[in-house]
């Protein structure tokens, strides 16, 4: 708690005086706990706003008759003999309010004095301006809703410690009102994209976050147990395979938000629970997820922000709609300098990747394919700063999408960077069954070799798609780092109201 008190033992002699003050209230009867509700009629912002419009309607004569019910924390306070005033911060922000002996009484006067910054408190009374040009709200009763047994940081710091801010979000929103500002605005982003893809008439639902295999997407899963059954289970790294049964069993049009679990590192980008989008669209194809994708970021920045152009990382981004698309080989050849439409052999391939220092992954084969993704990953994505769409992957780091007809060693897929940051990733979702057993069977192999993110095989998805599935759209879209984009924020960990962290000792 550095960022409140130079020593433990300070604090702790402020909350004993807290504790003492309370189990003074507690013996005359007095115990705000006891309170089960207060009936709030008005918020901080509603006051100020409504007030401005009466005085505009009625000039100066607004006098008492404007009269509100108000709750919220106590920020800061100036007691002078007869009368203080206090600061009031509630979900809408800040408003002041006097209180004077003679209006409210002179025994919860007293009692108010007594009170601390931080105590949560409702007032009765009626809006006016000060002489100062203050929107105040004048207390003709006041209330002691809640204690505030530990003090607040210091006002004049606040709560600057990062991993304290993140530890103690609760702390961090009641310091800090512009970090809530972030939610307000995943909440709007997640509230725009629903009503988008709903009024495509795509279907929301939900499925497992438990299963017994991890599949649909290439990454380490968490392993639970599951204590009736007796067997161990795996929390969900994707939504793709349970979605796709839907599109199967004949609902054409779905998508699920939800939590996804990796078993991964952490740092600005990741956290190892996130949020995430997956939406499927039968009769559909890559294009098609193309424009979906576009559409929801760059309609979304329209409506909660009120303009195309964001800042992001320290660079200035245009989201308006006609995003770069380019193919992988296209990117390759630009930012890398190695034409793989040229190159045919494997060897080849290989070879030029590595002349220009670039590293195939030990699990990986030394394949054309390989190469090339190795290529982008390690000397492109840098360079991807404008909204871009990279397609055209190769098959083997894409095993769950449909080649391309004009050339099988590709599929037809994208991802999505701003800022050389992957936003969202889609395919034109593989449907031959044959195929895709083996290509989960080139993925057993690979977690034979050890490569621990490798796709397990999944029986009984393939037995679905031996049902037949139609031609298909698929996408997943990452909500945490499109709010990232949305409110120029350089780490997940703002976005997100209580990422993990590492156990304090």
């Amino acid at each position: 708690m550095e960022e409140i008190f130079e020593t433990e033992e300070e604090l702790n002699e402020q909350v004993k005086i807290r504790k003492e003050k309370l189990e003074e209230m507690q013996k005359l009867g007095k115990d705000p706990y006891v309170i089960t509700k207060f009936d709030v009629d008005t918020s901080s912002a509603e006051a100020r706003a409504n007030f401005e419009k009466l005085e505009a309607e009625k000039g100066e004569e607004v006098g008492e008759s404007y009269k509100v019910v108000i709750a919220g924390r106590i920020m800061s306070r100036r007691i002078m003999g007869k009368a203080s005033f206090i600061d009031v911060q509630d979900g809408a922000g800040r408003i002041q309010s006097y209180v004077k002996r003679d209006d409210v009484g002179e025994e919860i006067y007293a009692e108010f004095k007594k009170w601390d910054i931080g105590d949560i408190i409702g007032i009765t009374g009626f809006v006016f301006r000060t002489r100062m040009g203050e929107i105040s709200v004048h207390a003709q009763s006041i209330k002691l809703l809640s204690k505030s047994l530990r003090p607040l940081p210091e006002k004049f710091h606040g709560l600057t410690n990062t991993d304290l801010r993140y530890r103690q979000r609760y702390v961090d929103l009641i310091m800090n009102p512009d970090v809530k500002k972030n939610f307000i605005i995943r909440s709007q982003f997640i509230k725009f994209m629903r009503k988008y893809l709903d009024d495509r008439n795509y279907i929301e639902v939900e499925t497992p976050v438990l299963n017994t295999i991890a599949g649909g997407a290439s990454a380490r899963p968490f392993v639970t147990h599951h204590n009736t059954l007796d067997i161990n289970m795996y929390m969900r790294i994707a939504t793709e395979l349970p979605l796709k049964r839907l599109i199967i069993g004949g609902m054409d049009r779905v998508y699920e938000i939800g939590r996804i679990f990796r078993n991964e590192g952490m740092d600005p980008k990741h956290n190892p629970e996130f949020t995430s989008v997956e939406l499927y669209q039968a009769y559909a194809d890559f294009h098609d997820m193309m424009d979906i994708c576009e559409g929801i970021i760059s309609g979304a920045a329209k409506k909660i922000l009120g303009t195309y152009e964001v800042e992001w990382m320290g660079e200035k981004i245009n989201l308006a709609p006609g995003w770069r698309r380019m193919t992988m080989v296209e990117a390759v050849r630009e930012y890398v300098g190695i034409d793989f439409d040229a190159i045919s052999d494997d060897t080849e391939a290989v070879a030029a990747a590595e002349a220009k220092g670039v590293e195939l992954a030990e699990a990986a084969e030394k394949t054309w394919g390989n190469a090339l993704y190795a290529c982008f990953d390690q000397r492109v994505e840098e360079h991807l700063i404008q909204p871009t769409f990279i397609t055209m992957y190769p098959v083997e780091v894409s095993p769950l999408t449909k080649k391309s007809p004009e050339d099988p060693r590709l599929t037809e897929r994208f991802e999505a960077f701003i800022c050389h940051s992957e936003m969202g990733n889609a395919y034109s979702e593989l449907n031959d069954p044959i195929d895709q057993r083996e290509r989960f069977e080139k993925q057993v192999e690979q977690r034979e070799r050890g490569d621990d993110e490798a796709e397990m095989l999944d029986e009984d998805f393939l037995n679905a798609m031996e049902y037949g599935m139609p031609p298909t759209g698929g996408m997943g879209i990452g909500i945490d780092r499109c709010v990232m984009l949305l409110t120029n924020s350089d780490t997940i960990r703002e976005v997100i109201l209580f990422p993990t962290m590492k156990p304090q000792d």
